[in-house]
């Protein structure tokens, strides 16, 4: 395996492996909400797993967890931190083009797609978004961060406007979703989803190489018709302990 062959070979073959272990937004969230749920075996599905930041973080709170990804590197390092803490038998990687992955249908409880919608040609990712939503049960939950047009890497405005310095990464990014796009698809009559958050944002990046800027989108969702009894990250107002 060599960094020809897996164009996050590098990012991940180091002591300090990029992205951090700090899940992404929505996954905590997916995590609080599952927790108030009735006990049972939950199934989740990391797509673009990564090193495996959520995927630990969902192993750690009962799911078992179907890691999928196209790094070798990433998935090995997936298998080692999971041993290490104890939860190896909890995930499953797959090595795989998430376009390509057998979604089952009606078999998740969660589903997390971290920046990998925008790593695959637009066409595609509508394909795969169709396929992420037939795959969830009736109260499934959905995280989704993607690469929007505000990034500096981006080919179109604001983004290639900007000054801010790039990830090493942007070439790695084919697919930099408009305003409002995510939003847009998820409120889809056809998509059969409730947003219990979406945000659009600018931030900076120290979780790998030098520092940067991001144009970042984030939608969390579960199915329709679900109240869950709270969403919010932290609570604004908790209540007092009786």
């Amino acid at each position: 395996m060599t960094d020809e062959s897996d164009p996050f070979f590098e990012a991940y073959n180091r002591d300090d492996i990029a992205y951090g272990e700090t899940p992404a937004p929505g996954v905590q969230s997916i995590i609080d909400l599952s927790a108030s749920g009735e006990p049972k075996q939950l199934r989740a599905l990391d797509l673009g797993a990564g090193a495996g930041r959520d995927s630990i973080a969902l192993a750690r709170a009962g799911y078992a967890v179907t890691a999928v990804d196209l790094s070798e590197m990433g998935l090995e390092r997936i298998k080692q931190r999971a041993t290490s803490a104890g939860i190896g038998e909890c995930i499953t990687t797959r090595a795989a083009d998430v376009r390509d992955f057998e979604f089952e249908p009606d078999n998740y409880d969660a589903i997390i797609a971290t920046t990998v919608l925008d790593h695959i040609p637009a066409a595609d990712a509508l394909i795969v978004w169709k396929k992420i939503l037939n795959s969830l049960t009736p109260t499934g939950l959905l995280a989704v961060e993607v690469h929007s047009t505000e990034d500096p890497g981006s080919d179109l405005p604001p983004g290639c406007n900007s000054t801010a310095p790039k990830s090493e990464t942007t070439g790695a990014v084919v697919n930099y979703f408009s305003p409002n796009q995510l939003a847009q698809w998820a409120t889809d009559r056809s998509a059969d989803l409730r947003v219990l958050r979406y945000e659009e944002r600018l931030e900076w990046d120290y979780t790998h190489g030098p520092e940067h800027m991001h144009g970042k989108v984030s939608l969390l969702a579960i199915r329709n018709g679900n109240f869950p009894e709270w969403y919010g990250q932290p609570r604004l107002f908790p209540r007092h302990a009786s």
